[in-house]
């Protein structure tokens, strides 16, 4: 099995536009038998949310799912190609979901992934520790992790919290791009000032669970109240660095240096508008001109539809690069260090990519690209999965001593947070 994905990855790479010698191909097929490699973060369990109301059935991803119209941009096959040795499905619940309802949306979720190890088990095999993952890919198949995208999807309880560890999530993204009850997003005016008091419990509770703690979408202000009294390392699933890209999603050199000083990992995420200043800028003057068009032709939906189009003919955005996404790691390295960096592609959940970077199939070109600019083996095996290894074996170290030390906690949100008026 892995002397056939090594040849695949020499056909990737030989056909790809950046195209690399056989010597580099070959370093990359060795590095990425030797550690698995760990993506932070895929919405393929939304995909079939979203297409097929979880009929699994519908979508074979045993076949290729390039041609479906939007595409997929995961299939088996690919995630061979694209050499994945683990992969943390994300679980994501829209935010307009709230209580009840977003447990069971989530709750849903966790099914889809389950089912699609049981579906596929030659392929997939659910994995709960760092050993698991190594163990999987020693085996030939690629392990799969749950992250839970948005804190919502607790409906403010720490019961519920627990229970989605049971069943097998192993992070949790405190927000998603609206605040919840307890913590405020990157993407909306600040309700909180950071974390409430339920909140920091939120975190507790995670840290004596082994669940790792996900700020990837939360404002700068949660970032640093977590790192303040976080007792295990944090992730950021699927962010870039916003020195070199200004979008609220990104994570400012100052936290960076306290992601070093915590021992966690930032997954640089291939989403154009957070690793491309030139297409950040260009989508925020597509809102701009849509709300100018929506203020002057108010009641015209369509006018506003034609006449957008046509701005977006005259003002094509500008595709993002594997380069562009190295360049988020370079900084990222300078800022933190090369054991604080890992992966999160966030596919399957944006609907363009960067160039050269279309699929599951292309991680083997952006370590390829990491090469040509003379990183070392330990630092791509570090990037691959070591560094995330690192961070869930001291989550599970900090989890077993915490067990040990206190009890689950049973405290309602009501009885710590204040009502706000309006969120």
């Amino acid at each position: 099995m892995h002397r056939l994905a090594g040849v695949a990855l020499l056909v990737l790479l030989a056909t790809s536009a950046y195209a690399q010698t056989d010597a580099v191909a070959a370093r990359v097929d060795r590095i990425l038998r030797e550690v698995p490699l760990i993506d932070g973060h895929n919405d393929l369990a939304e995909q079939y949310e979203e297409r097929v109301k979880d009929h699994l059935g519908q979508i074979d991803i045993r076949q290729d799912q390039s041609k479906l119209t939007p595409p997929l941009h995961t299939d088996i096959a690919r995630l061979r190609r694209g050499r994945i040795g683990g992969q943390f499905w994300s679980v994501y619940v829209p935010t307009t979901l709230k209580g009840a309802d977003a447990v069971r949306a989530v709750l849903e979720q966790i099914d889809v992934v389950h089912r699609l190890a049981a579906l596929y088990p030659d392929t997939f095999e659910m994995a709960g520790t760092a050993d698991d993952v190594v163990r999987i890919h020693r085996s030939g198949k690629i392990a799969s992790l749950i992250g839970v995208e948005g804190g919502h999807s607790i409906g403010d309880s720490l019961a519920v919290l627990r229970q989605l560890y049971a069943l097998g999530g192993r992070y949790m993204t405190i927000t998603h791009s609206d605040n919840n009850d307890f913590a405020d997003s990157a993407t909306a005016d600040p309700v909180h000032g950071g974390l409430t008091p339920f909140g920091k419990l939120v975190i507790a509770e995670m840290n004596r669970l082994g669940m790792l703690v996900d700020l990837s979408h939360v404002a700068p202000k949660t970032m640093n109240d977590v790192l303040d009294i976080a007792a295990a390392p944090v992730i950021f699933s699927h962010s870039s660095a916003r020195a070199l890209t200004d979008h609220a999603r990104n994570v400012p050199d100052d936290v960076l240096r306290r992601v070093k000083e915590n021992d966690g990992v930032v997954m640089v995420t291939w989403v154009p508008t957070f690793v491309s200043e030139k297409a950040r800028a260009r989508d925020a003057a597509k809102d701009a001109e849509e709300a100018r068009l929506k203020a002057l032709y108010r009641g015209q939906p369509e006018k506003v539809k034609a006449m957008l189009a046509q701005w977006e003919t005259a003002n094509p955005a500008p595709r993002a690069t594997v380069k562009d996404v190295a360049d988020h790691i370079d900084h990222i390295v300078q800022i933190a260090g090369a054991d604080h960096v890992g992966l999160g592609a966030d596919l399957d959940g944006i609907t363009s990519t960067p160039e050269g970077l279309e699929s599951v199939a292309a991680y083997p070109v952006v370590f390829a690209e990491l090469i040509r600019r003379g990183y070392s083996d330990e630092q791509l095996k570090g990037i691959a999965g070591l560094n995330v290894l690192r961070v869930m074996r001291k989550a599970e170290t900090v989890a077993a001593r915490l067990q040990k030390e206190k009890p689950p906690s049973d405290v309602r949100i009501e009885e710590v947070d204040k009502p706000l008026a309006a969120h």
